[in-house]
C-alpha cells in the first residue's frame, strides 16, 4: 500500500464533510465541512490539497441498501468529476451506504443531539467512507 494521505469528502447538496487519514493510513480523522454552494468551494478544496497533498481522494457514493444507485449518486459522481480537474491523485467513488447512519448512531451515543451536530455528522460519515476506503486498499495488498 502506497504511503501517504488519503482524503474522503462525504458530498451533499448543503453541505460537503471531509476527513483525512495519516501518512501511514492508519487513522482517519474529521477535517472540516465546507458548504456545498459556497462560491469559494474550490478554492477551499484546493488548499486542502495543498495542505495535506493526498496520494488518492475518496467520495462516498449513495446507493440504496439493496446496491441500487441513490437519487444524489450522480451528483456525487459530478463532485468526483470536478475534483479530478483540480487534482493529479486518482478520485474513486466509494460505497457509503450506512455511513451517515454509523455517525449519527455514534454522535448520539457521546450525548450530542443530531440536529446540534450536523457539520460534525458530515465529517464523521466522511471518516467512515475513509475508513472503508482504507479497508479495501488493505485488502487489495
Amino acid at each position: 500500500m502506497q504511503r501517504g494521505r488519503r482524503i474522503a469528502f462525504d458530498y451533499g447538496d448543503v453541505r460537503i464533510g471531509v476527513a483525512v487519514c495519516d501518512p501511514d493510513a492508519i487513522l482517519s480523522s474529521p477535517v472540516c465541512t465546507l458548504r456545498a454552494t459556497d462560491s469559494k468551494l474550490q478554492d477551499q478544496i484546493i488548499e486542502i490539497f495543498k495542505e495535506y497533498e493526498p496520494v488518492h481522494v475518496y467520495v462516498g457514493k449513495p446507493s440504496h441498501m439493496d446496491g441500487r444507485e441513490s437519487e444524489s449518486a450522480a451528483k456525487a459522481a459530478d463532485f468526483a468529476q470536478k475534483l479530478r480537474e483540480i487534482t493529479i491523485c486518482p478520485v474513486e467513488l466509494i460505497d457509503e451506504r450506512l455511513s451517515t447512519v454509523s455517525a449519527t448512531r455514534k454522535m448520539q451515543e457521546s450525548g450530542v443531539k443530531a440536529r446540534e451536530a450536523r457539520e460534525s455528522i458530515d465529517q464523521m460519515a466522511a471518516v467512515a467512507i475513509l475508513d472503508f476506503a482504507l479497508e479495501i486498499e488493505k485488502k487489495k495488498g
